[in-house]
C-alpha cells in the first residue's frame, strides 16, 4: 500500500472516505516509520496526517518516562499552529506537585483505562482538573487520554485534543482507540533505544557511549589517541568515610563532583570513570584548544570547590583538599576488561604519569601538579612554578613537575 504525506490527504468527503484514509494512516504508522529514529518526529508526523486527513484534531501531547539522573521524562506537544513541537523535561519531584496530582496524566498513571472530558458543555459542575479550563479557553471542545502500555506493566500517556464544534464524534475515538497498540509498538523501541542511549551516557560518557551504541564491544578493540589527563582524588576520604554518617558522606561525594565534573564536561572534556572519591578525565588533543580547555576546567571547578567549602565550613566541618595530576601524551581508548564484564576506558604510561603527580601533591603540598610536556603544549602564561624534578614510581627518569600557582 503507497504512504500518502499529509498534504496529498484529503479531508473525508461525504460519500465516506474517511475508512480509507484511516487504514492509510495506520499502515503508515506500522511499515511507514523504520527508517524514524525519533518518537518525537514520528508522533509529530502522526498528528499532522490525522489532522490532514479529516480528524479534528487541535492539540496532542506524548509523556513518557526515562531513566535520567537529572529527568523524570519529557513531554511532546503537538498544536495544529505551530509547525514545530514543544519538548519538556520534568524532573523527579515533579510526582509530589500539585500540578500533577490534579492532573490526567496522574490518574493514568494510577490505572484509568481513559480520561474524556467534553469541553464545550457547560454542566455548572468545575472542572476534574485544572487542565481543563486551559484548554476550554483555548477553544478546545472535547479531550481524551489513554495510557500507552509497554512490556512489564510501563505506562506512558498520550491525549488528543478537538476544536470542533460537538467534539470527536465516536468514530473518530474509536480509530485513535485503535491506533494505540500499534503506537505502543513503534513507541517503544524508539524510548527503549533513546533510554539505551541516555544510560550509557549516564555511566560511560557521551563519545564512549557512541562508540559502544556502534557496536564497539569486542574486548581489546580499542584506538589511540593523544590527549591531556586529569586524574583528581579526594583528600582524607578514609576518615571521613570512617566518622560521618552514610547519607552525609554520600552528600558530600555528589557536591564534590558536581563542582569538578560540571567544569569538565562543560569545557570538553570526558569524564571516563569515578573511583570511589577520584576521577579521571581526558580532553582529546583533535580540540587544538584541549590543554586551555582542561586549565580553564580546574580553574572553575577550584571556583566550585571554595563554594562547597564555605559551606561545609558554615556547618562546622574542615574544608576539603583535593589533589590533582595533569600530563598530555597517547593512550589506548578502548575495551578493557574480562569476558564478560568490560570497561570503556583509557590506559597506558601516560595515565600513569598523571596518576603518579596527583600522588605526589600530597608531598609537595600543592593541590595542581602538570608534567613539562603538558605546560610546554599549553604554553607558559606566568601561571606555573617550576618545583624541578621527582622520581616517580615506575619511571626510569626524574619527571620535571611544575605546579599550577594559584590566587
Amino acid at each position: 500500500m503507497t504512504t500518502l504525506m499529509p498534504d496529498t490527504i484529503a479531508p473525508p468527503s461525504e460519500s465516506g472516505q474517511w475508512p480509507a484514509r484511516r487504514s492509510q494512516i495506520l499502515d503508515w504508522l506500522v511499515n511507514g516509520t523504520r527508517d524514524e529514529r525519533f518518537i518525537d518526529n514520528i508522533f509529530v508526523q502522526l498528528c499532522d496526517r490525522l489532522r490532514a486527513g479529516g480528524m479534528p484534531l487541535a492539540r496532542a501531547t506524548l509523556a513518557f518516562t526515562i531513566q535520567n539522573p537529572q529527568w523524570l521524562g519529557a513531554r511532546i506537544l503537538w498544536r495544529k499552529d505551530q509547525p514545530n513541537p514543544a519538548i519538556n523535561m520534568f524532573d523527579h519531584d515533579v510526582l509530589e506537585t500539585a500540578q500533577y496530582l490534579n492532573s490526567p496524566v496522574s490518574e493514568i498513571d494510577n490505572g484509568a483505562d481513559e480520561v474524556r472530558e467534553r469541553l464545550d458543555v457547560d454542566d455548572g459542575r468545575a472542572s476534574r482538573h485544572a487542565i481543563f479550563d486551559d484548554l476550554r479557553s483555548e477553544g478546545l471542545t472535547d479531550y481524551v487520554a489513554w495510557p500507552i502500555l509497554h512490556t512489564l506493566g510501563k505506562r506512558h500517556v498520550i491525549s488528543f485534543g478537538c476544536d470542533r464544534p460537538g467534539g470527536f464524534s465516536e468514530e473518530d475515538i474509536s480509530f485513535l482507540r485503535d491506533l494505540l497498540p500499534a503506537l505502543a509498538l513503534v513507541s517503544e523501541i524508539r524510548i527503549k533505544n533513546r533510554l539505551a542511549r541516555t544510560l550509557l551516557e549516564t555511566y560511560v560518557g557521551p563519545h564512549a557511549s557512541e562508540l559502544i551504541l556502534a557496536g564497539a564491544t569486542r574486548r581489546g578493540s580499542g584506538v589511540t589517541v593523544g590527549a591531556a589527563i586529569l586524574i583528581c582524588d579526594l583528600r582524607d576520604f578514609t576518615t571521613i568515610s570512617e566518622l560521618w554518617p552514610r547519607d552525609h558522606v554520600i552528600d558530600l561525594l555528589n557536591g564534590y563532583f558536581d563542582a569538578m565534573s560540571e567544569p569538565i564536561e562543560r569545557n570538553g572534556g570526558e569524564i571516563l570513570k569515578f573511583v570511589g572519591d577520584g576521577l579521571l578525565a581526558v580532553f582529546p588533543l583533535s580540540n587544538p584548544d584541549a590543554c586551555a580547555a582542561l586549565l580553564r576546567s580546574v580553574g572553575e571547578a577550584r571556583a566550585a570547590m571554595s563554594a562547597v567549602n564555605a559551606e561545609h565550613v558554615r556547618l562546622g566541618h574542615d574544608p576539603l583538599g583535593y589533589g590533582v595530576g595533569i600530563h598530555v601524551g597517547d593512550v589506548m581508548y578502548g575495551n578493557i576488561g574480562s569476558r564478560k564484564r568490560l570497561d570503556f576506558t583509557v590506559i597506558g604510561p601516560a595515565v600513569n604519569v598523571a596518576s603518579r603527580l596527583e600522588t605526589l601533591t600530597k608531598e609537595v603540598k600543592r593541590p595542581v601538579l602538570l608534567s613539562r610536556a603538558f605546560a610546554d603544549m599549553a604554553g607558559d602564561h606566568g601561571i606555573f612554578d617550576n618545583l624541578g624534578f621527582y622520581p616517580l614510581k615506575g619511571l626510569g627518569e626524574p619527571l620535571e613537575v611544575l605546579a599550577l600557582r594559584l590566587p
